[in-house]
């Protein structure tokens, strides 16, 4: 225990006594813990876009701290142990890049040492987590945004005004996929050197097995760390849903798949979802050896049916084209992406650090979110249909 952690408990004070009061135009100070490239990312857009100083890092491998200081933050200390940065009095807030497994401690104890926090998503590893990192932040008045950048993306917040207006009519089905292709981009004999890589502080508490570039590289894949399909890409879809049709706990859920194509992984390649939400069907359907299409939420409605994605969104009317004719008739609205949505969700968090507003995506919303995907999880690896 240091010494000022010791001084505040005798003293009766918490961290966040101490935290720096921030005016609308003062540079936050951000630690960087779990340097993949997703935290790279997010470290580089802070500074770029948010008016951010990265003043600290942390990570157990040293090639990508050093590829972090020698990319983003050149004048950053650098860590091992990621309670470092949590201890610093140079860092105001921390974003965590770190695998699904270390979200919620770590956003935990970053709360309780009176940082603000942005974490990637799913915030949590399993549904008993999402009470606990509630309480904690809930107690610890912290600012803490979890990676949704659609919440924060300009046409997912304009294409909400259509469901929440009515324009789509009574919408009983929602269709979402996505599809990647991992199948040129097999990481077994990808290089990874371990004397260079703190293993057990990686696994933290999860189950000990030997290193190995799979665990490493491909750690949203295997049981242990991460939960696949469902948890890595449809959670920011089932977020969505979930904000645009105002119902966050699904009834029940059945989930198939299967591993296919790349059987050294433990989470299927290939997964079909059902979700049934009061008064509302909602299927997810997803594989990794064909990425056409990529991510897409289709909202089909008595009025009229929406597509949205990362590109942009399209209203198509219904009654239009004659029964049973396959294309599409000429929208009555769409609108199209300008930049990528995590520059403005960094920025949202940013000015929360600031003003002390909720962030675009809270605790509260972002535990609901991962609790569908951990269901459809459940109910895939039971083999049986799950009640929620």
């Amino acid at each position: 225990m240091t010494l000022r952690r010791a001084f505040l408990q005798s003293a009766g004070l918490t961290a966040a006594s101490y935290s720096r009061v921030l005016g609308a135009n003062d540079r936050v100070r951000i630690g960087g813990i779990g340097l993949g490239g997703r935290c790279r990312y997010l470290l580089r857009t802070a500074a770029e876009h948010g008016n951010a100083q990265i003043t600290a890092v942390a990570d157990v491998y040293q090639p990508r701290r050093a590829e972090t200081l020698a990319s983003i933050a050149p004048g950053a200390k650098e860590h091992v142990e990621y309670r470092e940065v949590l201890d610093s009095k140079d860092v105001d807030a921390v974003m965590i890049g770190s695998p699904d497994h270390w979200h919620v401690p770590m956003t935990i104890d970053a709360v309780r040492a009176g940082k603000d926090v942005y974490v990637e998503k799913p915030l949590t590893k399993t549904i008993e987590e999402g009470a606990q990192v509630v309480k904690a932040v809930q107690e610890s008045g912290r600012v803490v945004q979890v990676g949704y950048q659609q919440r924060s993306w300009e046409h997912f917040k304009a294409a909400s005004n259509f469901i929440a207006e009515g324009k789509l009519g009574q919408v009983t089905l929602v269709l979402a996929s996505w599809y990647q292709n991992y199948l040129g981009n097999d990481v077994r004999n990808a290089a990874l050197d371990t004397s260079k890589l703190e293993w057990k502080r990686w696994l933290g508490s999860a189950a000990y097995r030997e290193p190995s570039p799979v665990i490493y590289y491909r750690w949203r894949w295997l049981w242990d760390f991460g939960g696949g399909h469902l948890t890595d890409l449809y959670s920011h879809y089932g977020d969505v849903i979930h904000w645009y049709l105002g119902k966050d706990s699904p009834e029940s859920v059945v989930s198939m798949g299967g591993n296919y194509a790349l059987d050294y992984l433990e989470c299927p390649d290939t997964i079909n979802a059902a979700y049934q939400y009061p008064g509302v069907a909602v299927i997810y359907q997803g594989t990794m050896v064909c990425r056409l299409e990529g991510g897409n939420i289709v909202f089909r409605g008595s009025k009229a049916m929406m597509k949205i994605n990362r590109d942009g969104f399209a209203v198509y009317p219904e009654g239009v084209v004659p029964a049973e004719k396959t294309f599409y008739p000429p929208p009555v609205a769409e609108m199209k992406s300008t930049r990528d949505g995590t520059i403005d969700h960094v920025r949202n968090f940013l000015d929360c650090v600031r003003t002390r507003k909720e962030p675009n995506a809270p605790v509260r919303t972002s535990v609901t979110a991962a609790r569908a995907a951990h269901l459809g999880n459940l109910a895939y690896r039971r083999g049986a249909k799950v009640t929620a």
